[in-house]
Formats: structure tokens, C-alpha cells, sequence
């Protein structure tokens, strides 16, 4: 006797070995013999084989209209054989009993199954959604078939056009379009990037890293609201006209200098940064812009500015204009420049002129400084502060040795047209401009601290580097407060700690009181957008690095060997690892030659040509 019976969710056919009643041992078509419970037996039948009986139930199975079979069966719970009696018309034999079956397993839209044998039909509403639901699966297989074959062959399908920035920088996994091009990335052994590239998705690999960018850090634009910068109260007018450097693309002008000698023969020297707090109630509309976005954003090429333009403009420190100010000023001994006094004053001050680093640097450096060259404009005011910040230099317990001056790179970008070149860290211009921010944002952090006014500081210890609320000494640049205050109209920072500054000197309560959580938030906030903003900075001076090498045809290029297999190229701030490179001290110049770039990961391979050997 064979028995066809129910195992692991489907059906089997096997011939009886032994009985025992609540428990059968039978023997497959294969040959395999197995032990099964008799309340999983649906079928005991004598005739045809077991293959022959499978493949017939199979075929009768396939012949049924579920349909028919489905308006055909009642309401209730059922019996497989009851309904296939009603569907055949007459009472079944094995096969056709056996057929029924498995047509109803197979079709569990229109069946549920209650038990061995027992099913009940799906109601009429339940049943329609369902197969609405199975249609719409099988168009969206056939869509993402087709999305597969055209994404594979190197052409975009036109439904990913207005999906292109959720498919490249947040992927839905569920979404058919992404289904189907981490397929064809499969089948194609490309990246996402690397294939939509290949299909004309992506026309410029430049506008691919912005647009990831973008897309995470300002999913709604960078265009600002229409916002009104509010006036602000009257303010004692300074006597002094200042002056500022910056690099010939800033725009946003924190700070100027002043120069003024005293009756006593002493030197004032005034630091003077935009005020823009005076405009910007805490939070009020532009309050709120700026603390979203925390900072400006620099590129080379471009910028990403944290305050609006009309604010920007309202309050930066441009020639020819009377600007409301936070002014440091230091009383410096005739002689020796040591610093006599110090106050701070909130003020308006005429900006006489703003000096760029591509015309002053010729004028004012440490050949023209040795020779005592004086024949350009505040050429006097220059030196002083030079021999100032050399003071300052030397009072904070710093080195003045510039035998292992730093290289600054400078990324000009013009109609994609990149130049990048080089400054020496510590020249002049850079040691005045960055001295002098020492010494007000370490002197404004004495103040807050000393009045016991919330601030945040930068710290550093044991080489640590760290944001805090609390003052605590910065090790690095050997002083005991550092906030920063200097760049209030591009780092939020910078502006709530000059909100606090100003309310010192105007005796009036602090915005922010002291554990003030609102302060935690800013810091918090703070420092996540900058390292952000930071790191796609590099990511982008590494783009225009290798936009440069591609531009300028380099085949062969000299490097240097940070460590290990790491590089450095010469002339521009381009690092990379070299898999051929041998075992090479450090500091080694090495010949490579360039053998491909890819601007999408941002990476380029090159070979090792030669050990460049230096004259001794």
C-alpha cells in the first residue's frame, strides 16, 4: 500500500514498510526510508507508482481553476476531499483527491489552511487585496527586471531621474530602484557611484561630492529667508582708523588692527572684531539660521556662508565704512612691548582699508622686514605689530625657529580651472594675524571667566584638544583661557561667546548663565557640524588635488615618504598609498608615476619609478 502524506510544508509519496498505527515506516521513490505519524498520511492508495501518482496529482492540480474552485467551496472550515467531491462532481479517486490538495496548499490567497486537510475559502475583500497586492509585485519584478537589464547595459532608466539623490546618498533598501542597481552592481562589479556614472547619471564628479554634502548637511538648501537685521543702540566712536588682512576671497571681515602711540610713549594697539551680536537677538530669526547652521562652509572655489548676506554685509569690517565693534586694546611698553594694560570696549570704528595677502605678502615679509623696506602702505603699523607679536610669541613660551615652517596650500578655482599655491606657515602676515587672535581670544576668555560668565572655551591637555564650558588652560598655545571670539560672523561659537563678552561690559545679566543647558547643546552641536564641515573641506581640497594632476597631465610626479607605503606629492597636499613602493626610510624622495585617478572615491594609484638620491 503507498500513502501520499504532508512533510516540511509540502507533499511526499511513499510505499508502507510497516504499520503501527500512529506511526508508519515508509520508503521513498528514492529509496529512502523514513518514519512519519499517520495523522500526516492525507491519501493511502494502491495504484499507479509513486511517481506516476505524483506527477498525475500535479498535473490535475495544475489543471483546477483556483477561481472556480474558490466560489465553489462553502463558507466554513472544509475537508479537502468534501470540496474536491463538489468540484468534480463526483467522489474523488486518489489522484484527483490528491490533485485538489495540493491545488488548495499552493493557493493561499483564496485558502487558509486550518488544519491537516481542513481549509476555509479567504473572504471576498480579503481575497481581492491580496491579489491586488501579488499583481502589484509582479509589475514591480518586471520593472526592476527591466531596471536591472538597462542599468547593466549603462543606461538610466528614466524613472530614477527625480530618485537619483535618495538612491546615491540615503538608499531606501526597500526600493525597487535600489534593488536593482545593487544588482547591477553585483552583475557589473562597479560601485552605485562608479555604474550611474557609467550611465550618464552623474555629469560632474565634482557636483556628486557637493550634492552628498548638501544633501546631508542642508536638506532644504542653503538659501537664506528673508531675514531684517535690527538696529542697534548708538555706540562711543573710536579715534583710531584700523585696518585689516585677509586672503583675497574673504568676505566675511572679523577682525582689524590699530596702531596709535600714546603721550606716555607707549603703543596702543587695538584688535578689533565685528560685533554682529548687536544685530542678532538671541533667538530671533537670524539667531536661529545661525545656530542651524554653526559655521560657514569652505570649498575650494566657494563657500557656504553662516549668516546671510544682508547680515554679512551689515556688520563686516569694509574699508570705507564705520562698523560697531569689540575692541581689545593693549597699552605695549615703548621698548620692550610688553604688555602695560588691557581694556575692551563695544564701539563704532572707521575701517580705513582692508590689505590682501596676494598684494601685501611681496611688501611685508622677512626679507623687507631684515632690510627695513618701509615704502608701502601702514608699512610702520606692520612692523610694530610684527616686533609685538614676536613678543607675544616669546611670553607664551613659544619657539620663533621656523626651520620647520609648514606649508599652506591655497586653492584658487576659476570655470574649473584649479591653481594651488603655497605659503609658508608663520610668515609675517600669518604670525601678526594669528598672535593677535591669541591674545584677544585668550584675554576676552580671562574676562568671562573672571566675571564668572558662561563661555566656551577650547582646552588642551596632555595634546588633547577639546570644546568645554569650563576655562582650563590650553597647553598647546601656553595660555590659561582660550574662547573663541575672533570669527563671530563665521562660527556660531565665536557669537554666543561675544554675546557674553558684551553683556560683561554693559553690566547687564548674560544670556547664558552658567550650566545653562542651551550652552551644552551649542557646544555639542558646535563641534559635530565643524568636524563635518572640516572634514568635507579636505575631501574637497583632495578633489581639486586630483582635478589638478588630471589637468595638468602629470605622468610623473616626486613624492615623499610620510611612513610605510605613505606618500605626499610635491607641490601639492595630495597623500596616498603606494602598494609597489619598497621598504624606504621616511622623509625619502621618491619618482612615481601616476597610473589612474578616480575623482568619485577620491583615490588614484600610482608605481613606484625610483629613489631620487640628494646631493649630501
Amino acid at each position: 500500500m503507498n500513502i501520499f502524506y504532508e512533510e516540511d510544508g509540502g507533499f511526499k509519496v511513499g510505499n508502507i514498510l510497516t504499520d503501527n498505527t500512529t506511526s508508519l515506516q515508509v520508503e521513498n521513490t528514492h529509496g529512502k526510508r523514513s518514519k512519519i505519524k499517520s495523522a500526516n498520511v492525507m491519501l493511502r492508495f494502491a495504484q499507479p507508482g509513486l511517481a506516476e501518482f505524483l506527477t498525475q496529482a500535479e498535473q490535475i492540480a495544475a489543471d483546477i481553476d483556483v477561481e472556480f474552485l474558490w466560489e465553489a467551496s462553502p463558507q466554513d472550515e472544509f475537508n479537502f476531499d468534501v470540496l474536491a467531491q463538489d468540484y468534480f462532481g463526483h467522489v474523488p479517486n486518489p489522484i484527483e483527491a490528491a490533485g485538489a490538495l495540493i491545488r488548495l496548499h499552493s493557493s493561499p490567497m483564496h485558502f487558509y489552511k486550518k488544519g491537516k486537510g481542513r481549509y476555509k475559502a479567504a473572504p471576498a475583500d480579503a481575497l481581492k487585496s491580496a491579489l491586488a497586492s501579488a499583481e502589484k509585485k509582479r509589475l514591480q519584478a518586471e520593472l526592476q527586471a527591466r531596471y536591472i537589464e538597462q542599468l547593466s547595459a549603462f543606461q538610466l532608466p528614466a524613472e530614477f531621474g527625480d530618485k537619483l539623490s535618495m538612491i546615491l546618498y540615503q538608499p531606501d533598501r526597500n526600493a525597487i530602484e535600489v534593488k536593482a542597481l545593487e544588482a547591477a552592481c553585483a552583475g557589473t562589479h562597479l560601485s552605485a557611484a562608479h555604474l550611474l556614472h557609467q550611465c550618464g547619471a552623474l555629469p560632474s564628479t565634482h557636483d556628486y561630492h557637493l550634492n552628498k554634502f548638501l544633501f546631508e548637511n542642508f536638506p532644504r538648501g542653503t538659501a537664506f529667508p528673508a531675514v531684517t537685521v535690527e538696529e542697534h543702540p548708538e555706540l562711543p566712536k573710536a579715534t583710531v582708523n584700523a585696518f585689516s588682512i585677509d586672503d583675497a576671497s574673504t568676505t566675511e571681515i572679523d577682525d582689524a588692527f590699530s596702531v596709535e602711540k600714546l603721550p606716555n610713549g607707549n603703543w596702543r594697539i587695538g584688535i578689533h572684531i565685528a560685533a554682529p551680536t548687536l544685530g542678532i537677538a538671541l533667538n530671533s530669526p537670524i539667531d536661529a539660521i545661525a545656530m542651524q547652521r554653526m559655521s560657514t562652509v569652505y570649498m575650494p572655489g566657494e563657500k557656504i556662508t553662516m549668516l546671510p548676506d544682508n547680515v554679512v554685509q551689515a556688520f563686516t569690517l569694509c574699508a570705507d565704512k564705520v562698523c560697531p565693534a569689540l575692541s581689545l586694546y593693549v597699552e605695549a611698553d615703548a621698548e620692550t612691548l610688553a604688555i602695560v594694560s588691557s581694556e575692551s570696549r563695544v564701539e563704532r570704528l572707521h575701517i580705513a582699508a582692508n590689505l590682501r595677502h596676494d598684494t601685501l605678502e611681496p611688501l611685508f615679509n622677512e626679507e623687507t622686514l631684515a632690510a627695513g623696506k618701509l615704502d608701502y602702505a601702514y608699512a610702520p603699523e606692520l612692523t610694530l605689530l610684527w616686533n609685538f607679536a614676536n613678543k607675544l610669541e616669546a611670553t607664551r613660551g613659544k619657539s620663533s625657529d621656523n626651520s620647520t615652517q609648514q606649508i599652506d596650500y591655497i586653492f584658487h578655482v576659476v570655470d574649473d580651472h584649479v591653481t594651488i599655491g603655497q605659503r609658508l606657515r608663520g610668515s609675517p602676515i600669518d604670525k601678526v594675524v594669528s598672535e593677535l587672535m591669541i591674545l584677544a581670544n585668550s584675554s576676552w576668555g580671562k574676562l568671562l571667566d573672571d566675571h564668572d560668565v558662561a563661555g566656551i572655551y577650547r582646552t588642551q591637555n596632555n595634546g588633547k584638544v577639546k570644546m568645554s564650558t569650563v576655562a582650563a588652560p590650553h597647553q598647546g598655545l601656553g595660555v590659561a583661557h582660550y574662547a573663541w571670539s575672533s570669527s563671530p560672523l563665521r562660527r556660531y561659537v565665536d557669537l554666543v561667546n561675544q554675546r557674553q563678552l558684551i553683556s560683561v561690559l554693559r553690566g547687564e545679566p548674560p544670556a547664558y548663565a552658567r550650566n545653562d543647558t542651551a550652552l551644552f547643546t551649542i557646544l555639542r552641536d558646535f563641534d559635530t557640524a565643524y568636524t563635518t564641515y572640516n572634514e568635507f573641506q579636505r575631501n574637497m581640497e583632495r578633489y581639486w588635488c586630483l582635478r589638478w594632476l588630471q589637468q595638468e597631465s602629470v605622468k610623473q610626479v616626486s613624492a615623499t615618504v610620510l611612513r610605510e607605503n605613505l606618500v605626499k606629492l610635491a607641490d601639492i597636499p595630495l597623500v596616498g598609498r603606494i602598494s609597489s613602493l619598497p621598504e624606504t626610510p621616511p622623509n625619502t624622495k621618491v619618482t612615481l608615476e601616476i597610473a589612474s585617478i578616480d575623482l568619485l572615491d577620491l583615490n588614484f594609484e600610482a608605481r613606484y619609478v625610483s629613489t631620487v638620491q640628494e646631493d649630501a
